[in-house]
């Protein structure tokens, strides 16, 4: 099972005031397209801007304290934010997970096109995602 650092989600009230600040100051690059692979439902529908240095995206989320709820997930991705990573083995993963007793929530196919999500915390109350690209998903 492989295990690699996607993205940084961060949570604001103002996410073009974020998208402006982290592509004029610190120099990163719009991704436009990925929105196109953004699902946007009845449970969150935020603005949502990605920007990338290259070969770390980071994902600027309109804050949503009531997603949890809305979803029935324990887990809130969208309440302060969360760091994610990439695996190519999600059911093995779950497995690790499950062996040393760490709850997570199963968003499935929730945010984004084709990327089957979970989120659970690490021992400080952060949000972790951990999310596999499902085959033939256009969202890489």
């Amino acid at each position: 099972m492989k295990l690699t650092v996607h993205h940084l989600n961060l949570v604001a009230g103002n996410t073009a005031g974020m998208t402006d600040f982290y592509t004029k100051i610190l120099g990163l690059k719009d991704m436009p397209e990925r929105n196109s692979g953004r699902i946007t439902k009845d449970k969150y529908q935020g603005s949502t801007s990605f920007v990338s240095d290259g070969k770390v995206e980071f994902h600027l989320s309109q804050a949503d304290h009531n997603v949890g709820f809305r979803t029935g997930h324990h887990v809130n991705p969208l309440d302060r934010g969360h760091l994610a990573f990439r695996t190519d083995d999600l059911a093995s993963f779950k497995k690790l997970l499950e062996e040393n007793n760490i709850p997570y929530s199963n968003y499935g196919v929730w945010g984004m096109a084709g990327w089957d999500q979970i989120f659970f915390y690490d021992p400080a109350g952060n949000v972790i995602e951990v999310h596999e690209v499902l085959e033939g998903s256009p969202q890489k």
